[in-house]
């Protein structure tokens, strides 16, 4: 039956022109949508899922969480797929791939490498994360088209060749984006950032993935991800007054920690669920990437009905209904762990400084901040990001700037405002809210990433001097936001960072305390007060979306062999079919190293299209155990001691192989494959830690290297910076075997240890031939 073609235009939404959706004649009984998004080919069959969840639950015998579903219901062969959470690797067919700017360079240049001339899956480019904040909106998003445009013009000429849509820069993040034009119940989404996540407000499966990951997907190869755990949230309660959804999300951070949620899809359910709108949903799935979680979810109910509603996706919102028992968890599904939280008993937290799982309710964080000798003045306070840019979020923010205004009061700390797309920046300046918050002292930034990740000419402290700021973002890494490692960064709810920003000291109750207004009276702030969502229909701004063509064989793609932006990919070497022998230890990291440790960001996001020229910057914020400095290390050839690059490169020129030491969680952060791609292209063979975050591992893969961890924690001690590390076994290697590491001391000594790891049959492949990539190239 041939499938009826639905078309409508939403009310002063040009730029939502060309939403299609395919329905059979059938609709109510068939419900199979296809669903176009400005990019042919989208389609989402929950038909097609529900057969396969039956097919699942049937061989499993057992009722199966939200998660499952939707993951089982995405499976390549349900029928013959091996499932057991925790153990199994399990060959996917996702929907589709969302890509920001940054990540989007190496997704297409390894894309172009591959050969192939279409993408086979809808895919998005989304330009928010070279935008870097300056002087306000306007002047920071010309610039940023006048600095990029190298750039831009090859991501727009790359997606408009290959098929994939573009979203120009100013018109937002990509989690926001997605969220408003992509995600929905049920749906398997992948993106190259840690966020993705976000979707899960929208009951989808949207997991953050490193570039070449991307590029198996938009290649129609099944996509492979170890059998996720399920860690089931249960809510009870009611949201109210001060707390907020950003709230249950530091909380079960600091339950879980960065690495608690490792290898797990955390899955919030209960009665509590209803209490917390569709976009705070959104934040506390987005923030689930702090707890290194896959992803996490919500199950479909009346608020995100709404919210589908209004974003001009009801036909969607109808098809879930009738597939609605799809999108909620089973009666007496079981969960690997099980957290418990009241909302009514919930009080407002935050969390910092410096890693984002230390939390504190807000009520003491004066308190701990005297004692601990933090900074207890509040320079700047930071709202919007990915994570807490919703129109209800400005709105309670508003509320609180509006009762300071009415008192006279303006903020005591500097105040940006980010908003999350051009469609919450035009709907909160025609709504008032705009006005409201740069009256109050307030500078609004590009819709962008921003200061969130790095990209923020600060001014008003020098590195190195010792400050606070409180944001509404989602992570706060050492030096994260303005590159200064003296900067105490605190992350919390737009409102609470308002209230602080106000009063301008973290020793500040919004619950408790007063505020004083110039004419010296006390007042205390009501408890913030926002829609949900607008009374009026969104207005969408600016339209800021190209489509692909239907026919590209004329556009050409050009990079520059001198651009010191782009460059073109040349295949890594194949293994040679030997062990490892006599690797030198370029670093032994000490404690905590993120992706913005190995591969950092703020100013380097300019080279992120030109592997050599950003390899500069690898592992330069990772600290040295052997003189506890960054940058540093000595280089065994010379004696001498250099920056960490430099080592990697003089051992790379002189053909010696080396290897890289780590401690807990290595690589937790950003998905940016950069932290792959660096050490891989310097010449490094290996990461050995005690353990790895999930997508640095599975990209440390994807690239040809080897991510071992230690059999036992402890032997971590014994290797030193001048050792010479052999790795055996590989000849033989096999999933679940352990390889083994000779350690050649200087003195003479050896040491021999056992190596884990975590290869499958097909990764094993990618290792010996070079890597995914060059895996791709032999099969086709």
């Amino acid at each position: 039956m041939v499938p009826q073609q639905i078309l409508w235009t939403t009310t002063k939404k040009k730029r939502f022109y060309g939403r299609r959706f395919h329905v059979s004649a059938a609709f109510s009984a068939k419900a199979k949508v296809a669903m176009s998004r400005f990019e042919p080919g989208s389609s989402v069959n929950y038909e097609k899922m529900h057969e396969n969840i039956n097919i699942v639950r049937k061989r499993l015998n057992r009722p199966l969480t939200l998660s499952e579903k939707i993951v089982y219901g995405h499976l390549d062969n349900p029928a013959g797929q091996e499932i057991e959470r925790g153990r199994t690797y399990l060959r996917l067919r996702p929907d589709r791939v969302a890509m920001q700017d940054a990540t989007a360079q190496m997704a297409m240049l390894q894309f172009i490498s591959s050969g192939l001339p279409k993408v086979a899956v809808p895919s998005t480019i989304h330009c928010d994360h070279l935008i870097e904040a300056q002087i306000g909106a306007a002047q920071d998003l010309q610039r940023a088209k006048d600095v990029n445009q190298e750039v831009y013009n090859f991501l727009a000429t790359a997606a408009a060749k290959y098929g994939v849509g573009f979203w120009k820069p100013g018109s937002g993040i990509i989690h926001q984006i997605v969220l408003e034009n992509y995600a929905y119940p049920g749906v398997m989404l992948i993106g190259t950032d840690s966020h993705t996540p976000n979707g899960g407000g929208l009951g989808s499966i949207s997991i953050g993935v490193g570039g070449a990951d991307a590029v198996d997907v938009m290649a129609g190869i099944p996509w492979e991800l170890k059998c996720p755990k399920v860690i089931g949230v249960r809510l009870t309660g009611t949201l109210s007054g001060w707390t907020s959804p950003k709230d249950v999300i530091l909380k079960v951070a600091g339950i879980l920690t960065v690495k608690g949620g490792t290898g797990a899809i955390v899955e919030y359910h209960g009665p509590g669920v209803d209490s917390v709108s569709c976009t705070g949903m959104a934040t506390i799935c987005n923030m689930g990437a702090e707890i290194g979680a896959t992803t996490s979810l919500f199950p479909y109910n009346h608020r995100m009905k709404t919210y589908m509603e209004k974003t001009g996706r009801g036909e969607i919102a109808a098809l879930a209904d009738q597939f609605k028992d799809d999108l909620v968890p089973d009666k007496g599904c079981e969960y690997d762990q099980l957290i418990e939280i009241n909302l009514s008993e919930l009080k407002p937290h935050i969390n910092g400084p410096f890693t984002p799982d230390l939390a504190h309710p807000v009520s003491d964080i004066g308190a701990i901040a005297k004692k601990s000798g933090w900074p207890l003045e509040v320079k700047v306070g930071l709202i919007g990001s990915c994570t807490n840019s919703s129109y209800e979020d400005m709105g309670r923010a508003a509320s609180l700037a509006k009762q300071a205004l009415d008192k006279g009061l303006k903020c005591k700390a500097q105040f940006t405002v980010t908003p999350g797309s051009e469609q919450i920046r035009a709907t909160i300046e025609r709504d008032g809210y705009t006005k409201i918050l740069s009256d109050v002292g307030g500078v609004v930034l590009a819709n962008a990433c921003g200061p969130c990740i790095g990209q923020w000419d600060r001014k008003d402290v020098k590195k190195g001097e010792k400050n606070t700021i409180v944001t509404s973002y989602n992570r706060n890494f050492t030096a994260r936001n303005d590159a200064n490692p003296a900067t105490h960064a605190f992350v919390t709810s737009p409102e609470i960072v308002t209230a602080l920003a106000l009063a301008g000291t973290l020793n500040f109750n919004p619950e408790t305390d007063y505020l004083t207004a110039p004419s010296g009276e006390k007042f205390k702030l009501e408890p913030p007060t926002g829609d949900e969502l607008p009374s009026r229909d969104f207005d969408p701004g600016q339209d800021t979306y190209q489509h692909p063509p239907t026919d590209s064989s004329s556009v050409k793609v050009n990079v520059n062999p001198s651009s010191n932006r782009l460059q073109l990919l040349e295949p890594f070497d194949k293994w040679h079919g030997k062990d490892l022998e006599d690797l030198r230890v370029l670093i032994k990291v000490k404690g905590k190293c993120t992706t913005d440790h190995i591969s950092a960001a703020g100013p380097w996001l300019k080279f992120r299209g030109h592997l050599d020229n950003i390899s500069n910057n690898l592992l330069i914020g990772a600290v040295n155990i052997e003189n506890d400095a960054v940058n540093k290390v000595k280089n065994q050839l010379t004696g001498e001691y250099e920056g960490v690059p430099d080592v990697a490169r003089h051992y790379k020129a002189n053909g010696v192989n080396w290897l890289v030491v780590g401690d807990e969680n290595y690589g937790e952060g950003s998905s940016r494959e950069h932290a792959a791609l660096e050490p891989r292209h310097l010449g490094g063979r290996a990461i050995i830690v005690k353990s790895f975050a999930r997508i640095h591992e599975t990209n440390l893969k994807k690239q040809g290297l080897l991510p071992l961890t230690f059999a036992d924690p402890s032997d971590y001690d014994k290797i030193h910076p001048d050792d010479k590390i052999s790795i055996t076994g590989l000849k033989s290697l096999s999933p679940g075997k352990p390889l083994t590491a000779v350690i050649k001391h200087s003195d003479g000594s050896q040491d021999r240890i056992s190596l884990n790891h975590t290869f499958n049959e097909t990764q094993i492949e990618w290792f010996q031939a070079g890597s995914a990539l060059n895996r791709m190239k032999e099969l086709q």
